[in-house]
């Protein structure tokens, strides 16, 4: 696993992928709350998480139905090594996130992981991915968030840049001093 980029009180920003951190959970930005998972193609993290764990979550979430943009649902992981996968619906009916549905997902996601008792939890950058966010946008988005509630929550935010440019990292905020 690589060294931290950026490290607030509560927060890290990684570079890699999702599915290789040691956490209690993952999140899944499931975007395609309407149309059935077995009809469409995997892709970015959804698509990571269907190969890796199988059917099994995509199963559960067919059996609870449409997400509300913003909200989140609790699956089994799968075959993954993870306690659960929380889903959110980041992007909305046509596809787009907006600073709302990333801001709501993060929110969402965080009361699902402490009402369920975990202690870590790993989020891809939402809407920046199908939600055709800006990965700078949506990252200073869920920053922002994140570093605006407070918990005992260990949280990471992994960036996946198939790119080195890293260009990114030009849009963290300065770490601050406490």
């Amino acid at each position: 696993m690589r060294r931290p980029i950026l490290m607030l009180p509560s927060v890290r920003i990684v570079e890699g992928d999702l599915l290789d951190q040691e956490v209690d959970v993952i999140v899944n930005a499931w975007n395609r709350n309407v149309i059935p998972w077995w009809l469409l193609l995997p892709q970015g993290v959804s698509g990571a998480i269907k190969r890796r764990a199988g059917v099994a979550p995509f199963r559960e979430l067919e059996r609870l139905g449409p997400i509300p943009l913003g909200h989140a649902v609790l699956t089994s992981a799968g075959r993954l090594p993870y306690r659960a996968i929380i889903h959110v619906a980041g992007i909305n009916l046509l596809w787009t996130a907006s600073e709302f549905s990333i801001r709501t997902s993060v929110r969402s996601a965080l009361h699902l992981a402490s009402e369920e008792g975990f202690s870590s939890i790993a989020f891809p950058v939402i809407g920046a991915g199908s939600g055709r966010f800006s990965l700078e946008s949506a990252l200073e988005i869920m920053v922002s968030e994140l570093d605006s509630m407070k918990g005992d929550l260990e949280i990471r935010i992994v960036v996946f840049d198939r790119s080195d440019a890293g260009g990114w990292r030009r849009h963290l905020p300065r770490p601050r001093a406490f």
